[in-house]
C-alpha cells in the first residue's frame, strides 16, 4: 500500500480507500461488511469513508461495531452531512443546527469519540457560508472532528470557503470529494487546479464509473443479473451505461493485459496518476474485490498506456467543466 498526504494537512491516507455507498447497511449484510473491512485493513487501507445518509444511517451503524476491532489511532474515518435525514425543514443542509445534530448522531452510530474527516456532502445555497465554516471550526476546536472537507463543491465555492476561513482564523477545509474517473473528467478544468492552489487533497468517488470500468458490462440492453445496472440503482448509471461507452471500455482490455493488471486496476491507476488525487474510494461486496482494488496501489505504469487509454475513451468521456 502507498500513502499520500491529504492536502495542506499532515494527515496521510492510503491511496485506496474503502467506501460504503449503496453497500453496507443496505444490499450488503453486516457479516460481509466486516469481512471486506477487515480484508482492506489487512491490506493496508487506513481510510474508510461513509455518510450519515447512506442507507439512512445504516452504513454508519454497520461500521460502528467493526471499527471497534481496528486500531483507532491508525484509522482515518470520514463521514458527511448535508442531505435530508428526516422530514422536518431543519433536518437537511449545512445550518449550524443540522450539522450539530448530525455530527452527534454519526458519532453515536459509528461508536467513536471523534471523526477524522467531516465533509459537507454538497454546497448549501440556503445557509450563509460563514455559518457553515464557523460551525466546522467550532467542531474542530471541540475535538468532535479533526479536519473538515467538502464534496462536489465547484471551484468558486471551494476558493470562497478557504479564503473566508483564512480571513477569520478558522480551520480551513483540507479535502474535496468529487466524482472522477477516466469516463468522468469534468473536475479537471477548474476544480482540481483550484484544489491544488488552495491546498485541498481529493478523495475521489466512483473511480470505476459505478462498475463500468471493470469491463463486466458488454450489452447495454441486457446487463448481467445481480449487477448494479440490473438493479433499482440502474438510473444512477445513465451517464455511463450506453453501448458506445461499453464498447470503448472493452477496447481497453488489451491495454490492461499489456500492463499486467486487471481493467479495474488500470482504471484506479489512471486516477492515481493525477497529483491532485490523494485517494480513490472503492466499494467492495466481496473480499476478492478488495484484493483486486488494493493491488492498484503498487502499479507503476508507463504513461504511454494512460495516453492510449485517453485516446480510446475520449469520444465517450464526460469532460465538460463541472460548475454547478
Amino acid at each position: 500500500m502507498q500513502y499520500r498526504t491529504l492536502g495542506h494537512s499532515g494527515l496521510k491516507l492510503s491511496v485506496i480507500g474503502l467506501g460504503s455507498w449503496l453497500t453496507y447497511g443496505g444490499n450488503v449484510g453486516a457479516g460481509v461488511a466486516r469481512t471486506c473491512v477487515m480484508r482492506a485493513w489487512e491490506r493496508g487501507v487506513n481510510f474508510i469513508d461513509t455518510a450519515n445518509v447512506y442507507a439512512h444511517g445504516g452504513a454508519e451503524e454497520v461500521l460502528g461495531p467493526i471499527l471497534k476491532e481496528l486500531n483507532r489511532d491508525a484509522l482515518v474515518l470520514a463521514t458527511k452531512v448535508y442531505f435530508p435525514i428526516g422530514d422536518s425543514v431543519n433536518e437537511r443542509g449545512l445550518s449550524r443546527k443540522h450539522i450539530r445534530d448530525q455530527v452527534h448522531h454519526s458519532l453515536r452510530r459509528l461508536q467513536v469519540d471523534y471523526i477524522d474527516l467531516y465533509q459537507c456532502h454538497r454546497y448549501d445555497l440556503t445557509t450563509p457560508l460563514e455559518e457553515t465554516c464557523e460551525m466546522m471550526n467550532d467542531l474542530v476546536r471541540a475535538g468532535k472532528i479533526l479536519y473538515w472537507g467538502v464534496s462536489e463543491w465547484n471551484a468558486d465555492q471551494i476558493a470562497g470557503a478557504v479564503l473566508l476561513c483564512r480571513a477569520r482564523g478558522w480551520a480551513v477545509p483540507i479535502s474535496n470529494q468529487p466524482q472522477y474517473s477516466a469516463l468522468w473528467r469534468r473536475v479537471e478544468t477548474r476544480v482540481l487546479p483550484t484544489c491544488r492552489e488552495y491546498g485541498l487533497g481529493n478523495v475521489v468517488w466512483s473511480p470505476l464509473a459505478m462498475g463500468v470500468l471493470t469491463g463486466k458490462y458488454t450489452d447495454a440492453k441486457h446487463p448481467p443479473a445481480g449487477t448494479r445496472a440490473a438493479s433499482a440503482n440502474a438510473e444512477m448509471m445513465e451517464d455511463y451505461f450506453t453501448q458506445p461507452v461499453l464498447d470503448a471500455v472493452q477496447r481497453l482490455k488489451p491495454l490492461a493485459q499489456k500492463a499486467g493488471c486487471s481493467l479495474s486496476q488500470l482504471a484506479l491507476a489512471w486516477c492515481l496518476r493525477q497529483p491532485a488525487v490523494t485517494s480513490v474510494i472503492v466499494g467492495a461486496t466481496k473480499p476478492e474485490h478488495v484484493d483486486d482494488n488494493v493491488a492498484a496501489a503498487d502499479l507503476h505504469l508507463d504513461p504511454a498506456i494512460f495516453e492510449e487509454m485517453n485516446r480510446i475513451l475520449e469520444p465517450v468521456t464526460a469532460d465538460e467543466p463541472y460548475e454547478s
